[in-house]
């Protein structure tokens, strides 16, 4: 067997599924409830985003229940831009109770049927 004359290296995802974080630059946070290794969004919603701000697609991206001062909403950030949050408030979003069982104070623990 021959080995490839390249080597492909997939980066670590920093973060998991329930747990909190926040958006480096906007002001939102959210709980996590999927990770992508690598961008895995359509180019429209890669070429939408502000060039002076769009992350680098070799790195993993995170599916949020997120939320701000006005909203809560689906978002999807790269590693690059999120930072943990330590403030041990819960996430107040409507879908939280579809997706998890309950929070800790740190974390939220998923529900069985929404594991793979």
């Amino acid at each position: 067997m021959t080995t490839p004359p390249f080597s492909v290296s997939i980066p670590s995802a920093r973060y998991g599924i329930g747990e909190l974080v926040r958006h480096r630059l906007l002001d939102f946070r959210g709980v996590i409830f999927d990770v992508d290794p690598t961008f895995a969004n359509s180019d429209e919603w890669y070429e939408a985003i502000p060039e002076s701000m769009r992350p680098a697609k070799d790195q993993p991206f995170y599916h949020l229940l997120a939320e701000n001062a006005e909203s809560s909403y689906i978002a999807y950030v790269s590693q690059q831009n999120l930072i943990a949050d330590d403030d041990g408030d819960p996430i107040d979003h409507p879908a939280i109770g579809s997706m998890f069982d309950g929070f800790d104070g740190q974390r939220y623990k998923l529900k069985a049927g929404h594991r793979h």
